[in-house]
């Protein structure tokens, strides 16, 4: 490690991280005809992904995008994702993943948001913008994969400047951008939802992205230290499947750079199937599989289970839900493989605290011990101050995965970070040898399987309609998802509205993961504190628990 000053800040970071994804991209040639990306029938070696990121990069190059461009990404998993976004970085351009399960309003916020020249989508998203483009000025073009149709618009076809994925292998050679990009430069703009009821732009830098591959080892290497066992002389690759999205910074930050930086492969999912992943995981020798705790329940529950070879699998990791002890424990006795849990979030590009193996069956309860080059504390909500040890307070963070701030959000990147620090919303406590255990939330979120909402979002929209006067989202526990959010409204005196009304109101206005999985009516106005904010835990009551 070494300390270097990071916005006037002196912080421990990685001496010997690739300097940026550009390095990363163009270093990962040498893996060549290593097998990179599988989906479906399309196989993509490293050799095949640079041409495609080398070729797509002119292509880009061409069409005016330059250093400090924006070039949204909006995709389900597929070969296209990784190879956009490493095109982008090549020209020191920032790309912007988008949440493929967005409706057409909310991917026109965000590309109006951070003002996006181009736009990569894949048809299914392209089509949920048509209606929005007029009223995207900034937006300059729009590159399609897999538009079956006439473009609307000005709209190209992706495949017609790369062609397809088992195509990219015969592509002609093409020099490699020469963009100067430093460590700090910007180069991700993920978004997180805010507790104010729009999503937020997390700036991320390429130290950011390139920190968890060397913070994967040191957990790695830790763990056969504690263990007892010899370290290897130099990182294995694995094959690894990936359901969880892309436009995560647990898929992109936590797998996709490590994958890239150690010549291992990695499996695509479009969308998470149990049965069709125990397939995948049988027939590309799975090692690890990565994601959130339902997925892990999934697998382990499945009927046809033992109809299939799981034996390759070795790790099984997931984050970014609550998840039950149990859990850690069945994959161990069952899968004989070894769980590995973690805790990072948007702000941090995925990695800051991590349990795996032993220590994680021992500690089922904790998301780990931060890796080296990252610092917790524990305050307390009120004063400030820091807390005794193994005391409940608010979990602050900070180290070279912290991100830059909040796209065009002073205010709120004012107040979210702080020298270096960046005040995480969590409440936790730390124990007597370092491993922090999550135990509550102060920020009003709800978390499904990994994806955050934010109850100030639907209750806007619940607001909106004509009958509701009163409301309040909760998260209800889900013993595979972690939680799903309900709502509890209060309808004006005269009107009328029942819960799927509500449900497709929410529906046609947002993603449909944020939509109440159920919704109790009240007949008096919700309750609330002196303060006057709504007492949510009573809400919860309201709730069956899950049988």
């Amino acid at each position: 490690m070494e300390t270097v000053a990071i916005r006037g800040v002196p912080t421990r970071t990685w001496k010997h991280a690739p300097r940026s994804l550009a390095a990363l991209a163009q270093s990962s040639c040498a893996h060549g005809d290593r097998l990179f990306l599988v989906h479906e029938d399309e196989r993509v070696t490293f050799e095949a992904s640079y041409r495609a990121v080398a070729t797509l990069a002119a292509a880009l190059a061409a069409r005016g995008i330059v250093k400090g461009d924006r070039v949204a990404i909006a995709m389900r998993n597929r070969p296209q994702w990784p190879i956009a976004l490493m095109a982008i970085a090549s020209l020191g351009a920032i790309a912007v993943p988008l949440n493929a399960w967005w409706t057409g309003g909310e991917l026109a916020f965000a590309l109006a948001d951070t003002g996006a020249r181009l736009l990569i989508a894949d048809a299914r998203r392209h089509e949920r913008l048509l209606d929005h483009y007029a009223d995207l000025p900034a937006l300059e073009a729009v590159l399609v994969s897999g538009w079956r149709e006439k473009a609307g618009g000005d709209a190209e076809a992706l495949e017609a400047l790369i062609g397809s994925p088992n195509d990219w292998a015969r592509l002609p050679e093409v020099p490699f951008p020469e963009a100067e990009v430093a460590p700090d430069d910007p180069v991700t703009i993920f978004y997180t939802s805010g507790t104010t009821g729009g999503p937020k732009g997390a700036v991320g830098t390429h130290r950011n992205l390139m920190s968890n591959i060397l913070s994967s080892a040191f957990v790695s290497a830790r763990t056969l230290l504690r263990r007892g066992a010899p370290l290897p002389e130099r990182s294995q690759p694995q094959t690894v499947l990936l359901p969880i999205p892309l436009f995560h910074v647990t898929a992109c930050s936590a797998f996709l750079m490590i994958a890239l930086a150690t010549g291992g492969a990695v499996v695509l999912m479009r969308k998470w199937d149990a049965a069709a992943a125990m397939a995948l995981i049988e027939r590309e020798r799975i090692e690890a599989i990565g994601g959130v705790p339902a997925i892990a329940w999934q697998l382990l529950e499945h009927p046809d289970r033992s109809a299939h070879d799981l034996s390759s699998l070795v790790r099984i990791a997931y984050g970014g839900a609550p998840a039950a002890p149990e859990l850690a424990r069945r994959i161990h006795a069952e899968f004989g493989a070894m769980p590995s849990n973690g805790w990072g979030m948007t702000e941090t590009m995925a990695t800051v605290a991590s349990n795996a193996a032993e220590d994680y069956l021992a500690r089922p309860t904790s998301c780990g011990p931060p890796v080296a080059t990252a610092d917790l504390k524990i305050l307390s909500p009120d004063t400030g101050e820091r807390v005794p040890q193994g005391e409940v307070g608010e979990l602050w963070a900070r180290g070279p995965m912290v991100v830059q701030g909040y796209w065009n959000r002073p205010q709120e990147t004012a107040a979210g970070f702080v020298d270096g620090w960046v005040r995480t919303g969590d409440l936790a406590r730390i124990d007597a040898e370092g491993f922090c255990h999550i135990v509550d939330r102060l920020k009003d979120v709800v978390i499904r399987g990994g994806e955050n909402i934010y109850a100030a979002e639907v209750e806007d929209v619940l607001y909106a309609h004509p009958s509701v006067t009163d409301c309040a989202l909760v998260g209800i526990r889900h013993r595979t998802l972690g939680e799903q959010p309900a709502a509890v409204v209060h309808l004006a005196p005269g009107t009328h509205a029942d819960e799927a009304e509500l449900q497709a109101w929410v529906r046609a206005r947002l993603a449909a993961f944020k939509v109440p999985v159920a919704i109790r009516f009240v007949e008096a106005t919700l309750p609330r504190n002196a303060n006057g904010k709504i007492l949510k835990r009573a809400l919860r009551e309201m709730f069956a628990p899950e049988p």
